[in-house]
């Protein structure tokens, strides 16, 4: 049997199959364990196969396009309004073979493993950061249940330690505790260490990572973070980029009447995250006369909260590495404002 395309719900052990034919009508509806689905689409001619692009997916994308199939990989949001009634495993690869029918629908381009296992390290040091958070703030909090007060900050952590270590009114068993955390925060610290080295020398290889990293508030690690993880030709111009990070305001317009909100949020909250930061940082040293007070920012602090300023900087911020992702072109500095 042909099909026009074969949508697949992915789990950890049965996968659900969901074909159609060229009128789009259902001709498949099947579940196969995890071990039968190379063997099932070894034996189909080269057809349409979809997913949500989920964990796993690139895996398997990678192995039906090395049989001949055209794989592509939408988006989970994309893909949740099209679900009907009850959510089950089904009415998933339903939803997923509609959604990849609309000819806007957008898709994901499926990752060599050599281009995830670059950008795996960012997501273990992001892992390990919110680790070393947690157990900070578990360290602080169980300290001010003993009366023991400590300033925030990563750096304020060893200390702490060494302060109720040597206190010697604390209970011992709670000194114990106290050493176990500070020795937990100790190894994620030299972790990370590690892990920053070997980022700094990826960045140092990766051209795009070099040319972006000239770009006011982005760092090296947000350099490298979007030339690891963004595919700049998936989108059709800079403000699609931004609004695919999320740093674009809800539309809520209705009637002929234009409402817009907060940004959405959606996207690459990390991605995100960097921009708004090296935004704020960015900011921080606007003053007159410096080379980041460029007159739209001036005006725009005249005008606008630094918060939202920030956020407005980082939508602007985030089209400027769209043009050069694209083009391939240096960074080229505003005018500066009149002091």
């Amino acid at each position: 049997m042909e099909f026009k395309r074969v949508a697949i719900d992915t789990s950890k052990h049965v996968f659900t199959l969901h074909g159609v034919d060229e009128r789009d009508h259902p001709v498949l509806r099947r579940e196969v364990k995890r071990t039968q689905v190379e063997p099932f689409f070894s034996k189909l001619r080269p057809t349409e196969v979809v997913l949500e692009a989920c964990g796993g997916s690139h895996h398997w994308g990678r192995m039906l396009a090395a049989m001949g199939h055209r794989v592509r990989l939408i988006p989970p949001q994309y893909v949740k309004p099209f679900v009907k009634r009850g959510k089950n495993d089904r009415n998933d690869a339903e939803a997923i073979s509609e959604a990849a029918a609309r000819p806007s629908m957008r898709s994901v381009p499926v990752k060599s493993a050599e281009a995830q296992a670059e950008a795996m390290a960012l997501s273990v040091r992001e892992l390990l950061v919110k680790q070393r958070t947690q157990l900070i703030n578990a360290l602080r909090g169980h300290a001010c249940e003993f009366g023991v007060i400590s300033a925030k900050g990563t750096a304020n952590a060893g200390k702490l330690v060494e302060r109720v270590e040597a206190d010697t009114t604390l209970p011992a068993a709670a000194r114990e505790m106290f050493v176990v955390l500070g020795r937990e925060i100790a190894r994620l610290d030299e972790a990370l260490r590690d892990i920053d080295r070997k980022l700094a020398v990826q960045h140092k290889a990766n051209s795009l990572s070099q040319l972006l990293v000239e770009v006011p508030g982005i760092g090296p690690l947000g350099a490298l973070t979007l030339a690891l993880t963004v595919d700049a030709t998936q989108f059709k111009s800079g403000r699609h980029f931004a609004a695919w990070i999320g740093l674009t305001p809800k539309d809520k317009s209705t009637g002929g009447k234009q409402r817009l909100g907060g940004i959405s949020r959606e996207g690459n909250e990390r991605l995100r995250q960097l921009l708004v930061l090296g935004a704020t940082s960015v900011i921080k040293v606007a003053k007159p006369g410096s080379k980041h007070a460029t007159p739209w920012l001036s005006g725009l602090l005249g005008r606008r909260p630094r918060m939202v300023a920030a956020v407005a900087l980082a939508n602007k911020m985030a089209r400027i590495v769209w043009a050069m992702m694209t083009s391939g072109e240096a960074y080229r500095p505003a005018p500066v404002a009149a002091g």
